[in-house]
């Protein structure tokens, strides 16, 4: 006589299982969404204080394969914040108040493994690597975030914006790839990778500017 023994899941390894497997699309559908993140901006403010408008901002960005590996073949990269602030006209074109630029070059050092990071008011060259604040860290991450922050950044003064009227801080930051090697500007030229670009605008109430 054959005898035939028929295999039963309990109910609850079969709840567990579910459960196991909808946790894990729910995190495999949250990794995915946080990849296809388009550059932005996580905070951007002004404040008002001593008589002069400082600039708050928070990027999210992640850098394209391609940039990553310039730079960690000891190519710089560098960055460009912008700020705007215009006064509207009925009349006539809006009035240009303020215009300031901020520079942020990150580079890979071999010999010591780690990663500079300066920042400047002027165009960041060979012979002006000095100049400005220059920082180091341990990772590119590490780097990467000292870039995305811009804390109190000094964009204008009380006498800049004393015209009055309705005013508009419109802020801009990019990849500089005008600033790469001859080589790699022809190279990155229409590329998507080095296209990057992020920008806001802040209608300035009484309180934040005038």
């Amino acid at each position: 006589m054959a005898f035939s023994m028929r295999c039963c899941r309990s109910p609850r390894l079969e709840a567990w299982l579910a459960g196991a497997l909808i946790a894990l699309a729910l995190l495999a559908g949250l990794a995915s969404a946080r990849a296809a993140q388009p550059p932005g901006l996580e905070e951007l403010r002004v404040e008002q204080a001593g008589g002069e408008l400082f600039l708050f901002a928070q990027m999210r960005f992640e850098l394209a394969p391609s940039v990553e590996d310039a730079l960690r073949k000891g190519i710089p990269v560098q960055f460009v914040a912008e700020v705007r602030v215009t006064r509207e006209r009925w009349y006539w074109t809006d009035e240009r108040l303020v215009q300031a630029r901020r520079y942020t070059r990150i580079a890979y050092q071999p010999l010591t493994r780690r990663w500079r990071v300066n920042t400047s008011s002027e165009p960041i060259t060979g012979t002006a690597l000095g100049l400005g604040l220059t920082q180091y860290h341990d990772s590119l991450a590490e780097a990467l975030a000292a870039v995305q922050r811009i804390a109190g950044w000094r964009v204008a003064s009380a006498e800049d914006l004393a015209a009055g009227g309705r005013q508009v801080l419109q802020f801009r930051f990019r990849l500089d790839s005008s600033q790469l090697p001859r080589t790699f500007q022809l190279g990155a030229v229409g590329q998507a990778d080095w296209q990057l670009s992020i920008e806001r605008r802040i209608d300035l109430s009484p309180e934040d500017g005038q």
